[in-house]
């Protein structure tokens, strides 16, 4: 038994070795370092202006339910609303303003109590010097509240190392 033993372990320190040894020389793909060029970037602070178009019902519904409320708990709430989102991003508060973008992800209603929500979306712009890039949000939506804010959790493209808030 102890020969076993002691063959296994040398097999498998023989791996070891042998798998380090030609691994050594090659770039890791799990971990490298970040480019200095994006850290040592200056912070630029953008201002945007979106109108969000959300239709929650019709023939041309950009929200759908994808979990409806809990009966139970709907008195004071719509608790346990799930909706998945592609709502038109535009210019002005009108639905034919100009599309720069679409607001894309779910949204989730959290409490028994109030009307807010838990709010997951991406925006993904396509005008401009912005085409292609997007900016996320994660975050509480007290519906009823006069001033909310939506922190931002990264972005893509000129996006990218977004931080700061949404205000709606």
């Amino acid at each position: 038994m102890a020969l076993k033993t002691l063959i296994f372990s040398f097999l498998v320190l023989s791996f070891h070795t042998l798998t380090t040894a030609a691994t050594a020389d090659q770039p890791s793909f799990f971990v490298r370092s970040i480019d200095r060029e994006m850290t040592e970037k200056k912070e630029n602070y953008s201002h945007f202006r979106f109108y969000w178009q959300d239709i929650v019902g019709g023939a041309n519904a950009t929200s759908i339910p994808i979990i409806e409320s809990i009966p139970k708990f709907n008195l004071t709430s719509t608790f346990g609303l799930t909706r998945v989102i592609d709502n038109a991003l535009t210019v002005g508060p009108n639905r034919t303003s100009k599309l720069v973008g679409r607001a894309q992800g779910f949204y989730v209603s959290t409490s028994q109590t109030e009307y807010d929500f838990l709010m997951i979306q991406t925006f993904v712009l396509f005008e401009g010097v912005y085409n292609g890039s997007s900016i996320t949000f994660l975050a509480r939506n007290p519906i009823n509240e006069k001033v909310r804010e939506l922190p931002v959790v990264g972005g893509v493209g000129r996006f990218r190392f977004a931080k700061g808030i949404c205000s709606c």
